[in-house]
């Protein structure tokens, strides 16, 4: 049986239209999008379906719009991608406990083939740089928030070492979200030490360019600190 013809509201037609032309090139020799005007006449039809047509391409990143100016075609990257799921993620993750325990599940998925690649890339300069890192963490052994902070950066630099902007984007959004549920005084006290053996493991393993130890090494730590990220519903 066929499915019946569905009418598509102005606004969503003018949408798809508009969005198929910024994706081919087409809508803007200049970044500017048309007036609303311009608009109007185009596709004859009034200023509400433009407007809202106008407001869902910036919804979906795909427009700026500001008072008084002319609309620009947006020029998206790794960091405002993810800035729009940004707060919709942590407001996932704060209603519900499996939400955080996937989150938690898909790091270490991301993270054991991340060290991977940095095992296969890293410099000397990025070995001493996480060495670095590692010397800032060991510095900061009674103050458990910057322990935190430290341990975090020791992982973005990972990320960086990778090489790729995309995957460094999403390591710093998956340990953003994840800072939201440390629990400082509770579970880290007597365990940094723990941490920074490991975080040296991952370092040797690094400067051997063994990817296989380095994904073991990383994999012993992903499980240990599991713990430490409490949802607040189990609190």
């Amino acid at each position: 049986m066929e499915k019946p013809i569905e009418r598509k509201k102005l606004s969503d037609e003018i949408f798809d239209r508009l969005k198929t032309k910024i994706f081919d090139g087409t809508l803007s020799n200049d970044g500017l999008v048309p007036s609303e005007r311009e608009l109007m006449a185009v596709f004859g039809v009034g200023r509400p379906a433009i407007r809202e047509a106008l407001q869902r391409l910036e919804h979906h990143g795909l427009i700026t719009i500001a008072h008084g100016e002319r609309a620009r075609i947006a020029h998206p990257d790794e960091t405002s991608i993810f800035r729009q799921i940004d707060l919709p993620t942590r407001i996932l993750l704060a209603s519900s406990e499996t939400s955080l325990q996937h989150l938690i599940e898909a790091r270490k998925f991301f993270e054991r083939g991340l060290i991977r690649v940095a095992a296969e890339r890293a410099t000397k300069s990025d070995i001493d740089s996480l060495a670095a890192k590692i010397a800032d963490q060991r510095a900061t052994l009674s103050d458990i928030p910057q322990f935190i902070q430290c341990d975090m950066n020791f992982h973005l630099e990972i990320a960086r070492i990778a090489g790729n902007p995309l995957l460094y984007s999403v390591a710093k959004n998956m340990l953003g979200w994840l800072e939201t549920f440390h629990v400082e005084m509770l579970h880290w006290s007597g365990k940094e030490n723990v941490t920074i053996v490991e975080h040296e493991d991952i370092l040797e393993a690094l400067v051997q360019r063994d990817p296989d130890a380095a994904e073991q090494a990383m994999i012993r730590h992903l499980d240990r600190s599991a713990d430490l990220f409490v949802h607040p519903h189990r609190l």
